[in-house]
């Protein structure tokens, strides 16, 4: 029997999963997978039993241990910066993939009181305090820190990332330190109006995160096992989706690609377009309307399977969502043909189905043929809609100020993608069949929107992108071509 040389367990906020690997000649080769649920009283409770579901591949705790995690939920996190628009991207692409949360953003169009009153409200985990290219403006950076400090004492202890303007830095930074607010100085993520730098601020974000993931019981004596640091699950997922579309040194990657992960409370779609590597700074275009970056990630948090399943019905309306069913299937499951009342009702049903999902977020699977048949649709409708909101978009009127013309390309182009993976449970435990039917009708009638015209599809399955994304870090090449065999 082979024996598992390399372990890999992602601690969910629902399922702990393990998933054990061999490394022979170059390539790691999948032994067992399993999973238990997540027990959050002591996380270990629910590792071990992950890892009795690995059996007879069991290995002792000298294997070469890695791991990821979103027990924690994320850091609350809210940026402040100059303008809005800017800030908002900057904010969305620094937490990316380092374990964040942004629940808010602010700039200088809001007044400093609301500011302060805001943070007083939130009371974010981690604040990213923006503002101003290097050698312009520095005094938003400054009045963003009195904003800050205004909201701080009563027990709140936030973190603030400095990574605005570098030539106010040190005055934002003596403002905050003053009220006894902890500060980390980075790297302006605005240098100039072309550039976004993200990685200094990700990692700082980053080191907090592992900081509030080992304050759960049993998590930190995981992470004193592991290889390198615990990575945030999406920050996983993202990692092996870069590796797989982009390759090493030594091993060629797939080229671009889309990955969809479809969770009980959020839809989140990555897309790896390798080929925008090499673009001059000068053809991304401005920060604020560039999505020319060769990783892109979107995470809609009211669209999900479960928790969040009464946003699906809520962003689209009820009877859009029925749009996305298989009609023949839905008026099998219903009984009789979908027209008139029987139309009205199948919406107010899906409605109660939903909102119970909402309530009883444990709920497993379907009781009957028809509510089979609204977990498709709500699982189609979360796709398409995330899709559709990840892509870019052809122009339909000109705008001068852009340099827009009807029928030009706006945001992300992902035309010319071919490979889509899809990954989460309602995936890994239906058919191919009914894989296939979500992803076909998810994409179908793109309409402007920048889409695959040609998808081919695959089905992470066996929950395996996250190991691939932690031990790519560590081995890219035996990760990524094991990667390949399952992908193409």
């Amino acid at each position: 029997m082979d024996r598992i040389t390399h372990l890999v367990f992602d601690v969910g906020s629902t399922f702990t999963k393990a998933t054990g690997f061999a490394l022979a000649g170059g390539r790691f080769d999948l032994l067992a997978s399993g999973q238990a649920p997540t027990t959050v009283e002591n996380i270990e409770t629910g590792l071990a039993a992950a890892l009795a579901r690995l059996a007879p591949h069991v290995p002792d705790w000298d294997a070469a241990t890695f791991a990821s995690s979103s027990a924690a939920g994320g850091l609350r996190m809210v940026a402040l910066g100059y303008m809005p628009k800017v800030t908002a991207k900057a904010a969305k692409e620094v937490a990316m993939n380092a374990g964040a949360r942004v629940l808010e953003v602010l700039s200088s169009e809001d007044p400093p009181p609301y500011r302060t009153e805001v943070l007083r409200e939130i009371r974010p985990d981690i604040i990213l305090l923006t503002g101003g290219t290097d050698g312009g403006d520095a005094s938003a950076l400054e009045e963003n820190a009195r904003a800050v400090a205004g909201a701080a004492g009563n027990g709140w202890e936030p973190v603030v990332i400095v990574a605005g303007n570098r030539d106010a830095q040190a005055s934002a930074e003596t403002i905050l330190n003053a009220t006894g607010i902890r500060t980390r100085r980075v790297a302006n993520i605005l240098p100039t109006i072309h550039e976004l730098r993200v990685r200094h601020a990700r990692e700082a974000i980053h080191d907090q995160f592992i900081r509030q993931i080992t304050r759960a019981p049993g998590l930190a004596k995981l992470a004193s096992r592991v290889r390198g640091t615990v990575i945030p699950t999406p920050g996983a997922v993202l990692l092996g989706a870069e590796l797989l579309a982009r390759g090493t040194r030594e091993e060629d990657g797939l080229g671009g690609l889309i990955v969809v992960d479809v969770g009980g409370a959020t839809t989140d779609v990555h897309s790896v377009l390798p080929e925008l590597e090499d673009l001059a700074i000068e053809e991304r275009g401005l920060v604020i309307s560039n999505e020319k970056q060769v990783s892109f990630r979107t995470v809609e948090g009211n669209l999900g399977m479960r928790i969040s399943a009464g946003g699906v019905v809520e962003a689209i309306g009820a009877r859009a969502v029925l749009a996305y069913a298989d009609p023949a299937g839905l008026a099998a499951a219903f009984g009789r043909p979908l027209s008139g009342d029987a139309a009205e009702e199948l919406a107010e049903r899906l409605e109660t189905y939903a909102a119970r999902l909402g309530r009883e977020p444990d709920f497993l699977a379907p009781e009957n043929a028809l509510e089979g048949q609204f977990d498709t649709a709500l699982a189609t409708a979360a796709v398409g809609v995330a899709l559709r909101r990840h892509a870019g978009s052809l122009a339909t009127e000109a705008n001068p100020v852009l340099g827009l013309a009807p029928g030009m390309p706006v945001g992300r182009d992902l035309r010319q993608v071919t490979r889509v993976i899809a990954v989460g449970g309602v995936f890994a435990h239906s058919s191919p069949e009914r894989r296939r039917g979500i992803l076909e009708r998810a994409f179908a009638n793109p309409g402007l929107s920048l889409l695959p015209a040609s998808p081919r599809f695959f089905t992470d399955d066996r929950y395996v992108l996250y190991a691939v994304g932690v031990l790519g870090q560590h081995l890219p090449d035996p990760a990524l071509r094991f990667a390949k065999t399952l992908f193409t």
